[in-house]
């Protein structure tokens, strides 16, 4: 840990639904939720209207909508929150070098690397509430919350305190009083088994944690979870602000509207995907040595599962057949039994050189049976939330779609609410909209 509280972390608070409401004043002050909007759909942002409702992230959206179904359920627009990112992201990036994104949303700022006149905890609070400030008027409105501490993990914690639109500074000295009454969840890493684990071992808070030795925990969760669970639990945390300016990895996954049971089609999807992983490797002049398996279950449980190369590939038969691997010994272990809704396949540790001979010259793709693969859930044509321009009223979004009309309100960000009108989906007069 450090000696100041200069460490900060910001997260924008219900990014992706608060840029739905600030571009549709229809919206405001209603309950909002961003994800995929189908039967098969995860929730990947609600606001907070919805979440009084218990709307939260990572959460079915059929499950959302049973809570919530007067919501407004929106699809995804990336750009428009790649762009609001941005600003934001030049806003930190003018008060230090030093800027580690985590999301579009989110990232670590080190203010030791600022050109600020001290770190007294006073400054560093003057600084973030002028940061904070300067994000709500470039973005429109929007609001960020924020974290102040001596390290990333605590800084991180934070900015979760006192959300929306909040500052909370943990002042040196006193991390363990604000840690050891909390939930072991709030570590990193902890997840459900994790926290199964821990409760079977009468280990429910921080503090709890901190009465544990090295050696029981890695008997708990093993070598490296355990070693790093005992060093968060004192509040132990020396990473540095690592700006990130390169790719990290490459990987495509895809949701499928009926589980998967069957493994020979999981195989020749993985080796499908395993394919256009390798086409983007190759395209951007990279390979890696890590590759990795995501699958969903049907209870939307996600499982990883990774293994590492001797050296970087790029090859889309090398990357098949580890992905392969990997699933038969999930496979072998039972854990597929109920179904799969996602698979996807990831390649990380990444490099700009490659191991020619890595598995031979020789090594040949094994022919695959031939299946017929399941399309994956695609969003609609005319998607819930979607930009969209019409010859005679102007811009607005879609409201919904369905048996040959789409419902469009016209309005954006900088008009009232605005009239809703159908059409039938093959209007020549509507067309999708782009600023770019």
């Amino acid at each position: 840990m450090r000696a100041q509280a200069s460490v900060m972390h910001l997260d924008l608070d219900a990014f992706y639904a608060s840029v739905e409401q600030r571009d549709k004043p229809s919206l405001r002050g209603r309950p909002v939720v961003v994800g995929g909007i189908s039967g098969r759909g995860v929730v990947s942002t609600a606001s907070y209207e919805a979440r009084v409702f218990g709307v939260r992230s990572a959460m079915s959206t059929r499950e959302a909508r049973a809570l919530c179904g007067h919501a407004a359920f929106l699809y995804p627009r990336f750009p428009a929150y790649k762009k609001v990112s941005e600003q934001v992201f030049g806003i930190l990036r003018d008060l230090s070098p030093l800027v580690e994104p985590l999301s579009l949303d989110e990232a670590f700022v080190d203010l030791a690397a600022a050109d600020l006149p001290d770190l007294e905890v006073e400054t560093v609070t003057a600084t973030a509430a002028r940061i904070r400030a300067e994000v709500a008027e470039v973005t429109g409105g929007l609001t960020a919350s924020v974290g102040l501490a001596s390290s990333k993990f605590i800084a991180k914690i934070a900015s979760d305190l006192d959300k929306p639109d909040g500052l909370v500074v943990v002042a040196p000295g006193t991390e363990l009083d604000l840690l050891r009454p909390m939930n072991v969840k709030v570590i990193p890493g902890v997840g459900p088994a994790t926290t199964e684990r821990l409760r079977r071992a009468g280990i429910h808070t921080v503090a709890d944690l901190e009465q544990v030795s090295v050696e029981e925990l890695v008997r708990l969760v093993g070598k490296s979870h355990g070693t790093n669970l005992y060093k968060l639990a004192r509040a132990q945390d020396d990473r540095l602000v690592e700006p990130e300016r390169e790719t990290k990895s490459v990987s495509v996954e895809s949701t499928y509207e009926t589980d998967l049971t069957d493994r020979p089609l999981m195989e020749q999807i993985l080796t499908r995907q395993a394919t256009e992983v390798a086409g983007r490797l190759k395209k951007s002049g990279l390979s890696g040595r890590t590759i990795t398996i995501k699958v969903r279950l049907y209870d939307f449980t996600t499982i990883n599962r990774s293994a590492t190369l001797p050296a970087p590939t790029d090859q889309a038969g090398a990357i098949a057949r580890l992905a392969r691997t990997l699933l038969g010994e999930l496979f072998t272990a039972g854990e597929t039994a109920g179904g799969v809704r996602l698979l996807g396949v990831g390649v990380s540790g990444l490099a700009d050189w490659i191991q020619e001979d890595l598995f031979g010259e020789d090594a040949e793709e094994e022919p695959e049976p031939e299946l017929t693969l399941p399309e994956p859930v695609r969003r609609p044509t005319w998607a819930a939330g979607m930009d969209v321009v019409h010859a005679e009223m102007g811009r607005g979004w879609v409201w919904g779609s369905g048996r040959g009309v789409v419902t469009v309100r016209f309005e954006t960000a900088e008009t009232p609410a605005g009239p809703v009108r159908s059409y039938p989906v093959d209007d020549p007069d509507l067309q999708p909209y782009s600023e770019t």
